[in-house]
C-alpha cells in the first residue's frame, strides 16, 4: 500500500493544479548526521509534499504529506499530516473540517516538525498532533484568529471514543508580542480528563527573536494546580545568512501528584519526573532563503545524559507557485 501512496499523491497534486486554483506546491527534504554518544547514524529524515489552493471563492484546501512516516492498512492517514478543507461561509467565520492540527497552543507544538531539532518530553509524548476533526474558526481582526476545535484526543493511548475539547488564539498584543495561546480538555486511556493551558509567546526584537512556552496541565481531582507544568525557551538571533540557536525547557511533575489508585494524573509526564534539557546550533542559508539549509546542532538532557549532535542539510523544491 505504501508504494501506491507517492505516485497517487502525484496525481493528485496534478488534477488539483489543472481543476483548482493552486497557490503552491512544493517538496521538502531533511538529510541528518547523528553522533548519540559513541553511537553514529546517516538518516533522511522527511520527504513532504506541500498542496495549498482555492477550490471556489469560499473553500481553500491544503494537504501535507509525509513520505518517510509509515502507512498500514489500518492507518492509512498516518503519513497525511494535513487534508481539509476550509469553508468560508462568513468575512470573519469559517469551518475547516478533515485532518488537521488538534490545536494545542505553544511555539514547539505548532512549529513544523522538520524545523524542530529536539523536543520536550510533553511534546514528544503526545500520541498524535494530527487527526480527523471539525472546528469553527473566527477572525475578529487582521492576524487575530480564534478556533473551537472538537477532535480525538492527542493522549488516546489507542483507546476509541476519547476526544479533545479545544479553544485556540493566534494572534498578537503588541506588534513584538505574538502569541499561540489554548486551553485543551482532553481524555486519557483511562477515560479521566485533563486540562492543558498552553501560552505560547513569540517576542520580536530585530534580528533576535525568543520563543517563551508556559504550559500547565491539571487532571480532574487533582489538588495542587502547579503542580505538572513546563517551561521552554528558545532564541534565534539571524546574522544575514547565519541563524545562532539555543533552546532550552525544563518540565516537572510533583511526585505525589497521583489520583487515589496511585495512578498519575498526567500519563504523558508521569508524576516524579524532573525533565531538562538544553541545546545550542547553528544554520546556514547560502541562498539567502529558506530553499537550503545547512545545521549543526548540539543537545543533552538529564534523562540519558549523553552527548548528542546533529548535522544536516535541509531543502525545498517548489514545482509550482500562482
Amino acid at each position: 500500500m505504501r508504494k501506491t501512496i507517492l505516485p497517487l499523491l502525484i496525481l493528485l497534486a496534478a488534477a488539483l493544479t489543472a481543476h483548482a486554483q493552486v497557490e503552491y506546491v512544493f517538496m521538502e527534504t531533511r538529510v541528518s548526521g547523528n553522533l548519540y554518544g559513541n553511537k553514529a547514524s546517516l538518516s533522511g529524515d522527511y520527504l513532504n509534499l506541500h498542496v495549498k489552493g482555492q477550490l471556489t471563492d469560499r473553500l481553500s484546501f491544503r494537504i501535507r504529506q509525509r513520505f518517510t512516516k509509515p502507512v498500514s492498512a489500518d492507518n492509512p492517514f498516518n503519513a497525511t499530516d494535513f487534508l481539509w478543507l476550509r469553508w468560508q461561509f462568513a468575512p470573519q467565520w469559517a469551518v475547516i473540517g478533515g485532518k488537521q492540527p488538534i490545536w494545542i497552543g505553544g511555539y514547539e507544538i505548532d512549529s513544523a516538525p522538520i524545523d524542530v531539532y529536539y523536543y520536550g518530553e510533553f511534546s514528544n509524548n503526545l500520541h498524535q498532533v494530527y487527526d480527523f476533526g471539525l472546528t469553527l474558526a473566527y477572525s475578529p481582526a487582521e492576524g487575530q484568529d480564534i478556533h473551537l476545535q472538537f477532535a480525538p484526543s492527542p493522549i488516546h493511548g489507542g483507546v476509541k471514543g476519547n476526544y479533545s475539547y479545544n479553544l485556540y488564539w493566534n494572534g498578537h498584543i503588541t506588534s513584538f508580542w505574538k502569541t499561540i495561546w489554548s486551553y485543551n480538555l482532553v481524555d486519557d486511556q483511562y477515560h479521566r480528563k485533563m486540562n492543558y493551558l498552553v501560552l505560547g509567546n513569540k517576542f520580536l526584537m530585530g534580528p533576535l527573536v525568543v520563543d517563551v512556552d508556559l504550559i500547565d496541565r491539571v487532571g480532574m481531582g487533582q489538588k495542587n494546580l502547579l503542580a505538572d507544568w513546563s517551561v521552554i525557551g528558545k532564541a534565534i538571533l539571524t546574522l544575514g545568512k547565519w541563524n545562532l540557536c539555543t533552546k532550552v525547557g525544563y518540565e516537572t511533575n510533583a511526585e505525589g501528584n497521583v489520583d487515589a489508585d496511585g495512578l498519575s494524573y498526567d500519563t504523558l509526564l508521569p508524576a516524579g519526573t524532573r525533565y531538562l534539557y538544553a541545546g545550542a546550533g547553528v544554520e546556514f542559508f547560502p541562498l539567502g532563503n529558506e530553499n537550503l539549509r545547512l545545521h549543526a546542532v548540539y543537545f543533552r538532557d538529564n534523562f540519558a545524559h549523553v552527548n548528542n549532535v546533529d548535522l544536516g542539510l535541509t531543502w525545498r523544491f517548489t514545482a509550482y507557485k500562482r
